[in-house]
C-alpha cells in the first residue's frame, strides 16, 4: 500500500518561514545594489567646476519698439517653424539681469582659459561673458567658430583653472549612462541625467556630424555644454533637440568630442577649419540594390555620380562603383562616407576600397578641399557684409527656391544678418525686406543692385525707412544711416 507524503508539521512551516525571512533579510541589499541607479553626486562635485554660464550682454530692448506683435501661433500653423526658428522666446531666470541675455554653456578645456561652446551661442554677440561656477565673471574672446559643426573656441584670461577631462565617444554604448550639466533657461549648474539612446546620427541639416543621441533632459541654455559618461569623462557637446514645441520632449543630440577636439585644434592653429572632398553623389544600399550588385549585404555607399575631373574621377572611381572603406576606415552606411571624407585632410592620399563589377578593387585618392557653397552663395549673393551694407546694419540675399516656398516670399530680399542700426530697431534673420523710402522715394526691393544702388546714395545721419514683412504682418521700421 502506498503511503502518503508526510505532512509537515507547524515546527517545519515555522522554521521554513524563519529561512525565508533571513534570505530575504539578507539577500534584498545585494540585489538592490545590482539594479539601483548610479550616484552621480560625486561627478558632478568633480567636474561642476569646469562648467560656465555663456552669455551676452547688450542694450535693453523695449518689446513696444517692435512695429509688429509676434503672433501665438498654434504648432499645426505652418508659419510656427518660422517663428520657433527666427524668433526664440526664452524664459527669463528668475533675479536675472535684463541687460544680460543668457545664451547657453560652456566648459573649460584647459587651465589657460580655453573654453569649448556651440557656435550658435555666440553668434553676432557683442560682448561675451563667462561666468564661473565660482560665480566670477570674466569677458571671452573669440578665437574662432565653425558653423557647420556648431563648435566654438572661446578664450578668457585667467589660468589656474579647473578644466574637463575627455573620453572616448567611440566607447559609448547604447543605453549606457551619461550626464548633462548647464544652464537651461538661465539656472546655473542644472544637472540632468539619462541615456545613450543611439549613435552616428545624421540630422537633416548637418551630415559632418555623427551626433550622439540622448533621453537626457536638454532645454535652451543647454547649448554648449558637456555631456559626460559616468566615469566623469566628456564625451560630447549638447547641441541640438528634436522638439514640435521649442522645449525638451525626449530627443537630444550631442557633437562627439573627439570631432570638437579637432575642429578646436584647426580654429587655434588657423581661425578655420579645413574639410576634405572627393566629388561624388551617393545613394544608400538597400537590399534590393545589393542584391543586384552581387554583395553578400547591404553596406557602403553607392557613387550614382562622378564629379568630372573631380578628385574622385582623377582617382579611378567611376559610377556604379559601391565604396565600403576609405582612409582605413568601413564605410556601412552611405551617411558615413561624407563625415569620413570631410575628416581627412586636403591634399591627403588615401586608400578606396570599392566593389565594382561583383570584384573588389582598391584605389588611390588625393583628397580635395570642401567649401561650403551657402557661405559661396551667401557671398555672391549678398555682397561685402562688411562695405556699404553697414550703414544700415542689414544684410540682404536674394531667397533661393526653396526659401521661397517655405517662407512664402513672392517678393523683397531675405534678411540675412543683422548690425547696428538694424538690429537696434529689431529687425531680424528671416524677415523680408519689401521696400525703401529715401528722401520721400520710394525703392522696391527687388534685387540686389537697387538695395545697392540705394545704399550708395546714403549720407551719415539721414532717415530712412525699410518696409518689412514677418509672416503676415508688414511694418515700415525706421532707421539711421550710421558712419
Amino acid at each position: 500500500m502506498a503511503r502518503m507524503p508526510a505532512v509537515p508539521g507547524v515546527g517545519a512551516l515555522l522554521r521554513l518561514l524563519v529561512l525565508f525571512a533571513c534570505l530575504t533579510a539578507f539577500g534584498a541589499p545585494t540585489w538592490a545594489a545590482s539594479v539601483a541607479l548610479p550616484d552621480f553626486t560625486r561627478l558632478v562635485e568633480k567636474q561642476g567646476a569646469a562648467v560656465v554660464n555663456v552669455s551676452t550682454r547688450q542694450a535693453r530692448k523695449a518689446a513696444s519698439r517692435l512695429p509688429f506683435q509676434i503672433p501665438e501661433l498654434n504648432e499645426s500653423d505652418p508659419m510656427f517653424d518660422f517663428f520657433r526658428k527666427f524668433i526664440p522666446r526664452t524664459p527669463e531666470a528668475p533675479g536675472g539681469d535684463p541687460d544680460n541675455q543668457s545664451l547657453g554653456s560652456g566648459f573649460i578645456i584647459s587651465a589657460d582659459g580655453y573654453i569649448l561652446t556651440n557656435a550658435h551661442v555666440i553668434e553676432e554677440a557683442e560682448e561675451i561673458l563667462v561666468r564661473l561656477a565660482d560665480k566670477r565673471e570674466y569677458s571671452a574672446e573669440v578665437i574662432g567658430a565653425d558653423a557647420r559643426s556648431d563648435v566654438a573656441l572661446i578664450r578668457i584670461d585667467a589660468s589656474d583653472l579647473p578644466h574637463v577631462v575627455f573620453g572616448n565617444p567611440d566607447a559609448l554604448k547604447v543605453g549606457e549612462w551619461v550626464l548633462a550639466i548647464g544652464s537651461p533657461f538661465g539656472f546655473e549648474q542644472s544637472v540632468t541625467a539619462g541615456i545613450v539612446s543611439a549613435k552616428g546620427r545624421s540630422l537633416p541639416d548637418e551630415n559632418f556630424v555623427p551626433f550622439i543621441q540622448t533621453d537626457v533632459a536638454i532645454n535652451p541654455g543647454n547649448s554648449g555644454g558637456p555631456l559626460f559618461n559616468l566615469r566623469g569623462e566628456v564625451v560630447g557637446i549638447n547641441s541640438q533637440i528634436y522638439s514640435r514645441t521649442g522645449g525638451f520632449m525626449g530627443l537630444s543630440f550631442a557633437i562627439p568630442i573627439d570631432l570638437a577636439m579637432d575642429i578646436q585644434q584647426q580654429l587655434r592653429a588657423s581661425g578655420r577649419v579645413q574639410r576634405g572632398r572627393i566629388g561624388v553623389s551617393i545613394q544608400e544600399v538597400t537590399r534590393a540594390l545589393a542584391d543586384s550588385f552581387g554583395l553578400m549585404r547591404a553596406a557602403g555607399a553607392l557613387v550614382s555620380a562622378v564629379e568630372p575631373e573631380g578628385p574622385a574621377a582623377r582617382g579611378g572611381v567611376e559610377q556604379g562603383d559601391i565604396i565600403v572603406r576609405f582612409n582605413g576606415r568601413p564605410v556601412e552606411n552611405s551617411a558615413d562616407l561624407p563625415r569620413i571624407v570631410a575628416a581627412a585632410r586636403p591634399g591627403q592620399e588615401v586608400d578606396v576600397d570599392i566593389h565594382r563589377a561583383g570584384a573588389a578593387r582598391s584605389l588611390k585618392i588625393t583628397v580635395g578641399e570642401w567649401e561650403d557653397p551657402e557661405a559661396e552663395e551667401a557671398e555672391e549673393l549678398g555682397g561685402d557684409p562688411g562695405g556699404a551694407a553697414n550703414a544700415l546694419g542689414l544684410d540682404l540675399v536674394v531667397p533661393t527656391p526653396a526659401q521661397r516656398r517655405e517662407g512664402k516670399v513672392d517678393q523683397g530680399l531675405l534678411v540675412q544678418r543683422v548690425q547696428g542700426a538694424a538690429a537696434r530697431a529689431e529687425i531680424v534673420p528671416g524677415d523680408v525686406a519689401l521696400a525703401m523710402v529715401v528722401a520721400g522715394r520710394h525703392v522696391k526691393l527687388d534685387t540686389l543692385d537697387a538695395y545697392n544702388h540705394v545704399l550708395g546714395e546714403l549720407r551719415p545721419g539721414q532717415q530712412v525707412s525699410v518696409l518689412i514683412r514677418r509672416a503676415d504682418f508688414v511694418s515700415y521700421v525706421s532707421l539711421r544711416v550710421e558712419k
